[in-house]
């Protein structure tokens, strides 16, 4: 039977789950089952959740509740009881079972049937390769920063050097929105005039995802336009508008442009040991299923950063075979020249590694600072250190003086 099997993590005392389990399964499906007459079982029984199992870790306790250990239980959710949308399915597994003290939803497997009715990445990792030009390296990417309240001249210009450097993308601030200093189709048209410019001038081409923001109403007509204008690709804050809003636009044919998940609001409700969605099934899982074609995230370097292990979960979720594309993992935050090693072991070729400070901090500017994460990329990819690269790369030596030569 078609339908979703739903993994949660939640506490109590021991012997105590199987009661539990049967009463979510039943809970968020039919209601009731034993009280019920044959002949209503009968009918309902597509409908009837199921306990899939039931697992108790003793060795895990609860930190401030003595005699309380961790559990994990598996219920699936047949697919009669829902339409074939993220929020339907979100309502039926964790809607009001979210309220019922501390339970957090780990993981969804869907059944092919049902996976299928998903679009996932519209372009994913070999489509914005095949648009770049670039095989057989990891992606660079950097940030604006410092954009808020400045002009379009200040905006272009900061975008230029960032091209000059060699990235391949280039993202606004997730907090840049429509303003009267640089209106979102200015942007859009601006930031073709400069990339085509730097492209000519050095046959590097950079892609330009503008923020797509607004009223949710609003979002459609918007991005439709900005791909009339020219548009790269489109920054998206999904987990403030909804997993349900990102897939309206991955599956407009009149948009289609390669969609770039910001994680920002995430931590709100992936952030908790005991509450919410885990950051691997919001940030990874979800957002491929809902068609973005790359998704950022917390690195496990910096100092706003994930636990390695649900980092590096989260990046095979966007990577992991299956019948939907796959998406770039963008570990973000506290990336510099020294961590791309570091980087490529963890995520592999196919990752981008994305940096702020790491470009624009770089003491001769931003056009330095790609220069020395593209340098640092290739080093890495010969099996050189980067040490012995620096010799030879003025911006690569530079960078490691400031950041450091190892990790």
């Amino acid at each position: 039977m078609s339908g979703v099997i739903a993994t949660y993590q939640l506490f109590g005392k021991a012997g105590s789950f199987e009661k539990k389990a049967e009463a979510i399964a039943l809970g968020l499906t039919v209601g009731s089952w034993t009280d019920l007459p044959l002949l209503e079982q009968q009918q309902l029984q597509q409908h009837k959740g199921r306990v899939v199992s039931v697992e108790e870790f003793p060795h895990v306790t609860h930190p401030a509740r003595q005699g309380v250990i961790q559990a994990r239980l598996k219920i699936h959710y047949p697919a009669a009881n829902f339409s074939a949308d993220l929020p339907a399915i979100l309502t039926t597994v964790f809607g009001k079972l979210s309220l019922d003290g501390e339970i957090k939803l780990i993981d969804l497997d869907f059944e092919e049937s049902l996976l299928r009715q998903f679009p996932g990445p519209r372009f994913g990792i070999d489509g914005i390769r095949e648009t770049l030009g670039v095989n057989g390296r990891p992606l660079a990417m950097s940030i604006f920063k410092g954009v808020i309240g400045r002009d379009l001249d200040y905006l272009s210009d900061q975008l230029r050097q960032q091209a000059l450097g060699g990235v391949d993308l280039v993202k606004d601030d997730e907090i840049l929105f429509d303003n009267p200093l640089t209106p979102f189709d200015k942007r859009v048209t601006a930031a073709c005039h400069v990339l085509d410019e730097v492209y000519e001038e050095t046959g590097h081409r950079t892609l330009y995802a503008v923020n797509l923001s607004g009223r949710t109403s609003s979002l459609r007509d918007k991005a439709r336009r900005a791909r009339e204008l020219g548009a790269d690709a489109l920054l998206f804050n999904v987990h403030a508008y909804g997993f349900d809003v990102l897939q309206e636009l991955a599956e407009d044919e009149e948009v289609a442009l390669p969609l770039m998940a910001h994680p920002a609001f995430s931590g709100a409700y992936t952030s908790s040991d005991f509450y919410g969605v885990s950051t691997a099934l919001a940030l990874g899982k979800l957002t491929r299923l809902a068609g973005a074609d790359f998704s950022l995230f917390p690195s496990p370097y910096g100092s706003v950063a994930l636990e390695k292990e649900t980092a590096l979960q989260l990046g095979q979720e966007l990577v992991s075979e299956g019948p939907l594309k796959q998406s770039f993992p963008v570990p973000s935050a506290g990336i510099h020249p020294a961590l791309v090693p570091l980087l490529l072991e963890d995520y592999g070729v196919d990752s981008i590694i994305n940096a702020g400070g790491g470009v624009h901090g770089h003491p001769d500017g931003a056009a330095a600072g790609g220069k020395a994460f593209r340098q640092a990329i290739d080093a890495a990819l010969q099996g050189q250190a980067l040490t012995e690269a620096a010799k030879q790369q003025d911006e690569l030596q530079k960078a490691l003086a400031l950041w450091g030569e190892t990790v």
